[in-house]
């Protein structure tokens, strides 16, 4: 019964000599499904049990793209100002360098060049982790400047969107991205330099009005959201019930929005695939 039962009272263990179970072993996908960590990387952050796609950032996507997770980060210093000395419940400059602290990022989008299966590809990566992802005049011009990168020296662009929307502390400015960004994107189109657009989960706002939607070729990853508004202000605005899966990549795929759905194992691949369709070039292994 000592199994069961304490033979002895008062029994009490130091908190140095406690141990805990370190985070970041498990994780439970939004249908209850348990996954290890590890087994969770090994997978592309894809759960093995369902299908889930968790929500990664720019390190997952480079890795994952990238040969051998080499490239050349673009324009890595540049930083927000706060040129309206916005303030709400915090100042715009406090909200900046919290998530600065926290994510280790500079702002919410990171733009490289590096091979992918062999050939130069010019990626621009969002991180929703650093202020849900919100576009303000940092990522417009760094998408801006990488975009002038791939048309300087004739390279394939690939954007991949996670993001809330314009970022509300930067106003008409952050607005502004949405201009900037879609001439630079008219202008590779002009050059007949290739532009591929991923939508991740969370594709919404600005970025979903602007060059998430620009692609030569529009993909996406299965489950994501996207839309520019949400579902309770275009059921208010319509007087209309929604679909059970309005807004899901499905869903845009079916009505015309997207041209694929790509699982994430096969992003690499597939992403190449098209560019070398599109550019008539032999077909890479």
């Amino acid at each position: 019964m000592a199994w069961f039962k304490r033979t002895q009272k008062g029994i009490q263990t130091p908190t140095e000599q406690k141990k805990d179970v370190p985070k970041g072993l498990w994780y439970k996908s939004p249908t209850g499904k348990i996954v290890d960590a590890e087994q969770l990387e090994s997978n592309f952050y894809v759960s093995p049990e369902d299908g889930y796609h968790v929500r990664i950032g720019s390190n997952e996507y480079f890795k994952i793209l990238f040969d051998d997770n080499k490239f050349k980060e673009l324009d890595a210093g540049m930083t927000a100002k706060d040129p309206l000395n916005f303030e709400d419940t915090k100042k715009y400059t406090e909200r900046l360098k919290t998530a600065q602290e926290k994510t280790g990022l500079k702002d919410a989008v990171r733009c490289a060049v590096g091979k992918s299966k062999g050939k130069d590809l010019v990626i621009a990566c969002m991180d929703f982790k650093f202020v849900g992802g919100s576009m303000g005049s940092v990522v417009g011009e760094k998408i801006a400047r990488a975009a002038d990168y791939a048309l300087k020296h004739k390279l394939p662009f690939m954007i991949i969107s996670k993001s809330g929307g314009a970022r509300m502390q930067e106003a008409a400015l952050s607005l502004m991205q949405l201009a900037k960004t879609s001439v630079k994107l008219a202008q590779l189109a002009d050059a007949k330099i290739p532009y591929i657009s991923l939508a991740t989960d969370p594709t919404t706002g600005g970025t979903t009005a602007s060059f998430a939607m620009l692609g030569d070729i529009n993909i996406s990853e299965p489950g994501a959201l996207i839309g520019f508004a949400g579902p309770r202000v275009v059921k208010d605005t319509t007087g209309k019930d929604l679909p059970k899966d309005f807004q899901t990549s499905e869903f845009l795929k079916e009505k015309g929005f997207l041209d694929f759905i790509v699982k994430r194992s096969e992003l690499k691949d597939k992403v190449n695939l098209y560019l070398d369709l599109i550019q008539n070039q032999p077909i890479r292994n």
